[in-house]
Order: structure tokens, then C-alpha cells, then sequence
């Protein structure tokens, strides 16, 4: 046998070699969840018992929706991972994780999800709203998810922040978006015009490319809302085309 004869049992083994190498490679670098999603849940002094559940069990519906649903439920090697938590006044204990990070592959796991929601009972909170507070507490959330590609933090809210670190004043990492859901009316006690509130969010709660905000008329809305907002988050469905 030639001398490139002999070489080349061992050439072959060098290119499989190499081949395995950046196999693995783009393996690791592969995301293992298409986008991380973390909803935060306004349960300060404003939100009464009424609205708790219309909020609570809102979202789950809107989770469950076929329009939703059809888009949460992809490739199972490729799923959204979903948190909700609770937030009012700004200490920690003001905040309450409602459900922990959960991959969302099939209907068995969404089902997992809206049960949870549906059987949360609301604990006592502090009345003031300390949205700075919410936003880190969601960053910080979504900072545990980095290998997923897209990580958004969905913020509702029916007040501006009266407590806490003003949301202007935090610094926040360029991977993440901030989108906001408004659920319109005057506060408690408050004058808090739409158009005022909607400002305000637009100018305090929004981050990163794409943000944007959504309003829901008041708790009764909020699941229409939220369905819409989920839509545009999960896969940039135009509003449009849901419009009645």
C-alpha cells in the first residue's frame, strides 16, 4: 500500500473526529426554549377581591384560548417557559411567585398552568404600588432563563408606582423587553385618567425593541386584553387581524 494509502484510515478518523466536535458544539449552543415569559400581576390596595379573580382566572382563559394555545404548544424540544408572580408594595415579601417556571410542551403542562392560576387564593397585600420593585423582581426572574433566546416581562397594572424605586431609575439589561397591559378606570381613591396612565407606562414601564402596551376597560377586560397581548408576544400577530 502507497504512502497516502496508509495515511488514510487515520485521515478519515481525524475529519469524523472533528466532525462530532462541532457537532456537539452547535448542540450546546442550540436555545433550549424559544422565549421566556414572565407575567406580573398588580394585587395592590386598588385591585379588589372581584378583580383578583377576574385577573387570575383572565389569564388563564386567555392561556387556554385556541389562538393562544395553538402558538404556546410548538416543537416539544423547543417550548416557551412561563412564570407569573404577584406584586404590590416594595418589600420582598410584597411579591409572590404564583407559578414557577414551567415548560409549556404540551396541553397536559399548559393545563398545569391555568390550574394553578384558577386555584390561587389571594393573601393579604400591601396597598401601596411599587412598580419599580415589580420590574426587578421580573428581571430578575427572567435573568435565571439564559438560554432561551427571547426573554419578555409583561407587567399589568391599573396605578402609577407610588412606593419603591421609580421604574426610570433602574438599570436594565439590553436581552430583556418590557411590555405593559393598563387596565383602565380611576384608582381608589384616585383620579388616574387612561390617557394619563397610558402615558405613563409608555414613558416608565416599556424596554427594549419592540415594546409595547396593551389596555384592557377595566378588570371585566382583562382577558380579551391579555389574549391580545399574548398573541403579539408569543409570535408578533398584528392587533388587526383580531379586531372584531
Amino acid at each position: 500500500m502507497g504512502q497516502h494509502g496508509e495515511h488514510w484510515p487515520l485521515v478519515k478518523m481525524r475529519h469524523l473526529a472533528c466532525f462530532m466536535i462541532l457537532g456537539a458544539a452547535s448542540a450546546e449552543a442550540a436555545p433550549h426554549c424559544r422565549q421566556a415569559l414572565a407575567l406580573g400581576l398588580d394585587v395592590s390596595g386598588s385591585v379588589n377581591a372581584s378583580e383578583y379573580r377576574l385577573q387570575l382566572d383572565g389569564l388563564a382563559s386567555a392561556l387556554e384560548s385556541s389562538e393562544v394555545s395553538n402558538i404556546l404548544i410548538g416543537p416539544p424540544d423547543w417550548p416557551v417557559r412561563i412564570t407569573v408572580y404577584e406584586w404590590s408594595g416594595p418589600r420582598a415579601f410584597n411579591r409572590r411567585v404564583v407559578v414557577n417556571w414551567l415548560e409549556i410542551r404540551n396541553p397536559e403542562d399548559l393545563a398545569q398552568l391555568t390550574n394553578q392560576l384558577r386555584s390561587t387564593k389571594r393573601r393579604p397585600a400591601d396597598p401601596s404600588t411599587a412598580l419599580g420593585a415589580a420590574i426587578e423582581f421580573g428581571v430578575g426572574l427572567l435573568s435565571q432563563q439564559q438560554d432561551c433566546p427571547k426573554r419578555t416581562l409583561d407587567i399589568s397594572g391599573d396605578g402609577k408606582s407610588n412606593t419603591g424605586p421609580r421604574p426610570k431609575d433602574i438599570v436594565l439589561p439590553d436581552w430583556v423587553t418590557i411590555n405593559g397591559l393598563v387596565v383602565s378606570g380611576p384608582e381608589q381613591g384616585g383620579t388616574t385618567s387612561t390617557a394619563e396612565l397610558t402615558a405613563y407606562y409608555m414613558a416608565n414601564v416599556l424596554h427594549g425593541p419592540g415594546a409595547f402596551l396593551e389596555t384592557a376597560a377595566g378588570f371585566a377586560d382583562y382577558e380579551r386584553a391579555m389574549k391580545r397581548k399574548l398573541l403579539r408576544e408569543l409570535q408578533g400577530m398584528s392587533i388587526s387581524s383580531l379586531q372584531k
